[in-house]
């Protein structure tokens, strides 16, 4: 039994044999004479003209399995294959070093790239993704009509796909009767066919680093889109523990009237409360049917799909919160502003930095920094949140706030933008904002932002990042991202403490809750609100259930005493033997998140 870690980035459990699908491939270079140029920048145009047909076919299905954000992803592909730095500027390379069709598209691809070459940004890698799907379309197309053109082959028999890049066009048609699972070596939680594969309700796990090369077609492969790993010829008693969590959480799934209302409560009675963070409309269902009492974390950004925020309307984002807080009625709904970095904020991936900036990155110009620096945009989102507001409760929340002077900056933003709503309908009531506690700062000044913010959301996800000066991407110290390192659990507990005296509810917003013991330490350290994925709160809810808020408290004063994680994660086994049942992460400790 072999187990590749990589990234969790749709959730769910499943095993069976795998369907390999390897897309790099090296291209010959053949030269060709010069009668043939004309026939090579043919082969080109044809392969443009089938793809661009095969796009708006699977532009359609989307639209109508998916929705309209999904299929926009198709209508920027088709946009790509007029790209002057794409099939023109193949057929130029054709005709000036006289070779084959195949090797000129490449070299175009090759040059497209180099745009991105000095930029270190998750986000530019993966729309660099996006044109490869274009240029793998079209090297398809350009092969012998009957060869192996827009769609993946049909599977005899349901299968784990398992691949070195999966396109999102091939995702897009991905068929879920026939696809039990995905495991891919690149991309991350944001890439376009991980949000697909979470659409369809597919298992998926990213970033498997070289899972193709361990993998044969119809080995046995389960993949664990919880804990993010895939394991390769899993043992009998592996795939069992994986049956009954699937069980389980089918069991969970059931309609909302079977599910009683309200929080939760612990053994001995204490209330606790999930909440959902989703980044779709269609989530929205997924949410209730799982119990959760409103929505934690809308990640706003997602509506851009690419675009520049200046290109994201008033009114396109007054439709998107209105109706997510009308489904979601009558819960509250936190929705949290854009989240992005200075190169999704252009929406060019070959957008340069401005003078005098370094390479771009997590500790760079984001969240609510690019927002204060876009204030137009920003007031924008704001209008079209306030607005939203007359139709149900909602919560604004503030990414990567690092300072007081930030959040009263968005403050004064709010109220600028709240007024300018004000005249236009009804009276509006203030939306309670909140801050997201990502960065050291943030956590060791609660008390001071708690004089002007109504509740925390620890996004625990960036926090352990940069707590612990771990960069999440980079694999050669990605296994040092420890949720249950003793410096995360005491800046937590810190936090709980300094917004305890204003009366400053702190939730916890990320993954890491989703884990079990994860889960018990934290809510014995205080924290008794979570926001996570729809499908882990059915379990953690079963969890709670099952102990006493004296018993949490004895585990978390012991475990920040303790001086390793591997120490804490054998106290929650010793003290609560019911963690046996549920899954935990490689090597007992609690699994590496995915983007919050």
């Amino acid at each position: 039994m072999t187990r590749v870690p990589g990234l969790p980035v749709s959730p769910g459990v499943a095993w069976g044999p795998a369907a390999l699908m390897l897309e790099r491939h090296p291209v010959m270079r053949c030269g060709i004479a010069a009668a043939n140029v004309e026939r090579e920048r043919g082969r080109l145009d044809r392969a443009r003209e089938a793809s661009a047909t095969q796009l708006r076919a699977i532009h359609a299905r989307v639209a109508q399995q998916a929705g309209a954000d999904l299929a926009s992803l198709f209508e920027a592909q088709l946009l790509m294959l007029d790209d002057d730095l794409l099939v023109p500027r193949a057929r130029r390379i054709v005709e000036s070093d006289r070779v084959n069709a195949e090797w000129a598209l490449d070299r175009a691809f090759d040059q497209f790239c180099a745009v991105f070459a000095d930029v270190g940004d998750d986000y530019l890698r993966e729309r660099r993704g996006d044109v490869a799907d274009v240029v793998g379309r079209l090297r398809r197309n350009l092969r012998p009509a009957g060869s192996g053109g827009g769609a993946p082959a049909a599977l005899a028999a349901p299968a784990v796909l398992v691949a070195d890049e999966l396109a999102p066009s091939f995702a897009a048609q991905i068929d879920p009767a026939m696809i039990l699972g995905v495991a891919f070596e690149t991309g991350s939680r944001t890439h376009h066919s991980a949000i697909l594969a979470r659409s369809l309700g597919i298992p998926a796990v990213a970033g498997a680093a070289l899972v193709t090369t361990y993998i044969r077609p119809g080995t046995l492969v389960l993949v664990d889109g919880d804990a993010g790993e895939v394991v390769i010829d899993p043992t009998p008693g592996v795939v069992e523990e994986a049956r009954r969590r699937r069980d389980r959480r089918a069991a969970g799934a059931a309609p909302p009237r079977a599910r009683p209302s309200g929080p939760v409560l612990t053994a001995d009675g204490a209330a606790v409360r999930f909440l959902a963070n989703i980044e779709r409309l269609e989530e929205v269902e997924a949410a209730r049917a799982a119990g959760a009492e409103g929505i934690g974390l809308f990640r706003s950004e997602f509506l851009l799909g690419g675009r520049a925020v200046d290109a994201c309307d008033e009114e396109a984002q007054y439709g998107v919160y209105r109706d997510l807080v009308e489904r979601m009625a009558p819960h509250a709904v936190t929705i949290r502003s854009f989240d992005i970095e200075e190169s999704q904020a252009s929406g060019r991936a070959d957008a340069e930095p401005e003078a005098g900036s370094r390479a771009r990155g997590p500790l760079g110009l984001r969240a609510i920094r690019l927002s204060l620096g876009h204030r137009e945009a920003f007031e924008t989102q704001l209008r079209a949140l306030a607005r939203a507001s007359r139709h149900g409760s909602v919560r604004v929340l503030l990414p990567f706030v690092s300072s007081v002077d930030e959040l009263r900056s968005a403050r004064a933003a709010l109220r600028s933008a709240t007024h300018a709503v004000q005249g236009t309908g009804p009276e509006l009531t203030a939306m309670p904002v909140g801050v997201m506690v990502e960065v050291p700062s943030a956590a060791l000044t609660v008390d001071l932002l708690a004089a002007e913010a109504d509740f925390f959301s620890i996004g625990t996800n960036d926090l352990i990042q940069f707590c612990l000066a771990v960069d999440r991407a980079d694999r050669r110290v990605a296994g040092l991202f420890d949720p249950l390192h003793p410096a995360i659990l005491r800046v937590i507990r810190q936090v709980v403490r300094l917004a305890r005296p204003r009366g400053r509810p702190v939730a916890v917003c990320g993954e890491m809750a989703a884990d079990p013991g994860a889960l018990l330490l934290l809510l014995g350290l205080g924290v008794t609100e979570f926001s996570m994925s729809p499908a882990a709160i059915p379990e953690a809810r079963d969890l709670v259930r099952r102990v006493t808020m004296g018993e949490v408290r004895r585990a978390a004063a012991r475990a920040l005493s303790l001086p390793t994680s591997l120490d804490i994660a054998a106290l929650l086994a010793a003290r609560f033997p019911a963690l046996a049942s549920w899954p935990l992460g490689r090597d007992g400790r609690p699994h590496m998140e995915g983007h919050s």
